[in-house]
């Protein structure tokens, strides 16, 4: 019987199994198809990381992550981060992240629409204002998910890839820790989540990356489009929470209308990139209806689930905290 058993290896689940093998613990990180399989949450080359954040909570989260992307670095002998920073769009200044930044003592800069686009070629809407935040940019996506694999298995944790998982009380682990995106329901049926199919697209732009950006939403406050930097063609873009409701094993493809939303977007906001996209694809979201995490402990089991479609820049924070409660449970 191993220590430790993490069901899902993506990547908070890869966090959890490197966290776990770090410290000495037997571990056997479980996965139904192959790491890296674009079904779940944690394909792609890329993913925005960032400490702008309305709520201080996750500004603090992200600053733990941020140390702990800097470690995985060092450890893999790999940059992963690459920070151009991150130009928050915000209709009030009042409803996006400075009041969280300045509480959580982290560097940030207001611009009106003419002085962020004096500094970048990023379209900004007449009367909003752009919050510039230094320490963000993106995390090389699929570079990190193999790193966190690769030293996990270093630390000696096992690698079961192809093997699916469809009861709990059949692994045979002291404890088991479920990360298994949104398939968790398949585990835990009373959990307050719903899973959608969302739909990014990839667009040409030469020259050097410019910032992350996120355009909040006037009501909710939650970033309703957004753009980053994409290795091989140059921007990546997307919508947020805007997909239609579908399973994981569903089958299903990038959603015509939400492309056509973000070209839209893309043509208002960078006019120096090709307007026409490249290519789409889809990423699946868990999301809690508050769009926190539950990291959770049944007995023998610590649930980590529904990162909401904004967990992947956490995953070195929160695969420490799984790993911790799992260790609690033994």
């Amino acid at each position: 019987m191993t220590d430790v058993a993490v069901v899902g290896a993506g990547i908070m689940g890869s966090a959890t199994a490197y966290a776990l093998a770090r410290d000495g613990r037997e571990v056997t990180l479980y996965e139904q198809f192959e790491v890296g399989h674009t079904r779940g949450s944690s394909h792609g080359r890329s993913r925005i990381v960032r400490l702008a954040y309305p709520e201080v909570g996750f500004v603090e989260l992200a600053k733990e992550a941020f140390a702990g992307w800097r470690e995985l670095e060092r450890e893999a002998d790999a940059e992963l981060l690459e920070l151009n920073g991150l130009l928050e769009l915000v209709d009030d200044p009042a409803q996006g992240s400075s009041a969280a930044l300045d509480a959580a003592g982290a560097e940030y800069e207001l611009l009106s629409p003419e002085g962020a686009r004096a500094r970048w070629p990023v379209g900004v809407p007449d009367g909003w204002s752009a919050l510039f935040q230094p320490e963000a940019g993106i995390v090389r996506a699929d570079l990190a998910h193999r790193a966190f694999v690769d030293r996990a298995l270093a630390h000696g944790a096992e690698l079961r890839e192809h093997t699916r998982i469809d009861a709990l009380d059949d692994v045979d682990a002291r404890v088991v820790v479920v990360t298994a995106g949104p398939w968790v329901s398949r585990f835990f049926g009373d959990l307050a989540v719903h899973t959608t199919r969302e739909t990014v697209a990839y667009f040409r732009r030469e020259g050097a990356p410019l910032p992350s950006v996120v355009q909040l939403d006037p009501v909710t406050r939650g970033h309703a489009l957004y753009s980053l930097h994409d290795p091989v063609h140059g921007l990546k873009a997307g919508t947020h929470h805007a997909g239609a409701r579908a399973g994981p094993d569903e089958e299903g493809g990038p959603d015509p209308a939400l492309v056509d939303r973000v070209v839209e977007w893309v043509g208002r906001t960078y006019p120096d990139a090709d307007p026409d996209p490249v290519a789409a694809e889809t990423c699946m979201y868990t999301t809690t209806p508050d769009e926190h995490f539950i990291l959770e402990r049944r007995g023998r089991v610590v649930i980590g689930s529904a990162c909401s479609g904004h967990g992947f820049k956490f995953a070195p924070a929160v695969g420490t905290r799984l790993a911790r409660m799992a260790l609690d449970t033994m």
